[in-house]
């Protein structure tokens, strides 16, 4: 081959064969994407299946036959897949913390503007959240609703005031006694 091509292109010959074979690899992705995506057509037809269903085998035939064709240029481009594989796990472990160390913050926040626009209880109500029908739970007058706790203020038998800060998302996995509204100076 080195024969046919001029003196000048030797040195590129490496770089366009390899622009040339990742070519390659995303028509050929292209040519397999079409003719999954006429068979999943067919099928669907044939068998009447839903159209969500037709339309999601097609979305992930084609994600993973692009991934695929990327994996292949990159391993084409020298990238190891071992690699690949490292950043990708730990990419998504990272992930994994993150979400469920944010999930607990998170569902207390959104549980707030809940408690704020659908209102199960106002500041200064006297509520009791239930553990379950029979036995009683916490119980004492809201003083303070705030993004992540709603703070009740409690009275015990021997007349000592106590705080509790309950977490919003509770007020939403447990049911709640309200008795009617105090004011604000009683």
């Amino acid at each position: 081959m080195t024969e046919i091509l001029p003196q000048w292109a030797l040195p590129w010959l490496a770089t366009i064969t390899l622009g040339l074979q990742v070519f390659l690899i995303f028509i050929g992705a292209g040519v397999l994407r079409m003719v999954v995506k006429r068979l999943i057509r067919r099928i669907g037809d044939r068998y009447s299946l839903p159209a969500e269903m037709v339309i999601g085998a097609r979305r992930g035939s084609t994600f993973l036959i692009y991934s695929g064709a990327l994996l292949l240029t990159l391993d084409r481009l020298g990238v190891s897949a071992t690699v690949l594989w490292t950043a990708l796990t730990g990419f998504a472990a990272v992930a994994a913390v993150a979400f469920f160390a944010a999930w607990s913050v998170l569902s207390n926040i959104f549980c707030t503007l809940l408690i704020l626009t659908a209102r199960p209880f106002r500041l200064f109500d006297q509520i009791e959240v239930l553990e379950n029908g029979e036995k009683p739970g916490l119980k004492g007058r809201v003083i303070d609703i705030n993004l992540i706790y709603t703070t009740l203020q409690e009275t015990s038998a021997e007349q000592v005031e106590t705080v509790l800060r309950v977490p919003n998302s509770l007020f939403f996995q447990r049911t709640i006694r309200c008795w009617g509204r105090e004011s604000a100076s009683g």
